[in-house]
């Protein structure tokens, strides 16, 4: 109990305004009475340790559906490199009402493939309800030895009946960027950026001077649909390939080492050429933060649909009892000043997603294809 009242102690200092010292012990207390209750009366024998997690992490996630507490047999699942050993199923995601949120699945994967979309709520992990499981919890049910099947049950906006799917994991490598000249003049640079890892900028650069090679490219389709985002480094260094100057995002946080501005170097890669940046409600951080600055900036048209809307920086915090937290530590703004979170970017122009087809030259892809009209027109 004693590293519970510890954590609730700084959890209510953070707003001292708020709760006297006398507040402060009376809720201490209460919570001190609540336990001895559950421990006398509860029809079942509890384990206490597990309530005591169970309240670490509630007290994190009414922060915000990004902040979970870890214990320490997760936190070290979560920092083992499996080597091959388990498999996962490509998608990301977070926490809302109590219910785990697909953020985005991601290309290529066992997820993905399957028909999983980004906004599906997960009720259901094989036999496992997921009410009242934390979000570490849910991500632990989902891993498993590559080539064993999970069934997943989703409810789905605007579908009355839950769906279900099958699901084998795999390996989940994700190469982060695929790119090709399209549209029969053979005269735009299309690149599909799917993730903002460690690599991507020199992958994307390579891409660019590629087409740039070539005389008859007369603009850009760069396409983050389903892109989940990733490092806040990858967005400003792919971001600043087409600004020559200017405010790129900055970070918010209570701390002032959290609280940034970035901005662009003189030199666009691209040297002013046309740009249409797909995006969908997939779309989500690191790519938000591309896709507005861009906007911000009337660099680029914005076509698709509204993003998802994670404008947060999360850090990981271990904890002296070999656990750890994931803490909201920062929030980004664009360059207009405006949050992303909960919010997301709002497309130029509304094309609403008809499949969830992004094959290069799929006829089924109407958002890519409006966005080639669109420089042909």
């Amino acid at each position: 109990m004693r590293k519970f009242l510890f954590f609730l102690i700084f959890l209510l200092n953070l707003n001292t305004t708020a709760f006297s010292k006398n507040d402060l012990y009376e809720k201490i207390d209460l919570f001190g009475e609540v336990l001895e209750n559950i421990k006398k009366d509860y029809v079942d024998e509890v384990d206490q340790a597990e309530i005591m997690d169970s309240a670490i992490n509630g007290a994190l996630q009414s922060l915000d559906p990004y902040s979970a507490y870890m214990s320490p047999e997760l936190f070290k699942e979560m920092q083992t490199d499996t080597k091959g050993e388990f498999g996962g199923l490509g998608i990301e995601i977070g926490m809302e009402a109590g219910v785990v949120k697909v953020i985005s699945p991601i290309d290529d994967t066992p997820a993905a493939e399957a028909g999983i979309k980004a906004g599906d709520y997960i009720v259901k992990i094989g036999k496992d309800q997921v009410q009242g499981k934390t979000l570490m919890e849910a991500v632990k049910l989902m891993r498993g030895p590559v080539g064993t099947s999970i069934d997943l049950t989703v409810r789905r906006k605007n579908i009355k009946k839950p769906l279900e799917f099958k699901i084998i994991r795999k390996i989940i490598q994700v190469r982060s960027v695929n790119s090709e000249i399209i549209s029969k003049e053979k005269n735009i640079g299309y690149i599909r950026l799917k993730s903002f890892n460690e690599n991507s900028d020199k992958q994307f650069l390579r891409s660019i001077k590629n087409f740039e090679k070539n005389k008859k490219i007369k603009g850009y389709v760069l396409d983050l649909r389903n892109n989940p985002g990733g490092l806040l480094t990858q967005a400003i260094n792919i971001t600043d390939f087409f600004l020559d100057d200017g405010e790129i995002v900055s970070t918010k946080g209570r701390n002032v080492s959290e609280t940034r501005k970035f901005f662009a170097r003189k030199g666009d890669e691209v040297k002013g050429k046309p740009i249409i940046v797909l995006i969908n409600n997939g779309s989500a951080s690191a790519a938000e933060i591309f896709a507005g600055a861009l906007k911000d900036h009337k660099r680029a048209i914005i076509l698709g649909e509204s993003s998802y809307g994670k404008g947060s920086v999360q850090s990981i915090i271990p904890l002296k009892n070999g656990g750890g937290i994931r803490l909201t530590i920062s929030k980004y703004y664009l360059p207009s000043g405006k949050s992303i979170s909960e919010v997301g970017v709002t497309p130029d122009i509304l094309v609403e997603e008809i499949g969830n087809d992004f094959k290069i030259n799929s006829e089924k892809d109407n958002q890519l294809n409006y966005a080639i009209k669109l420089f042909n027109s």
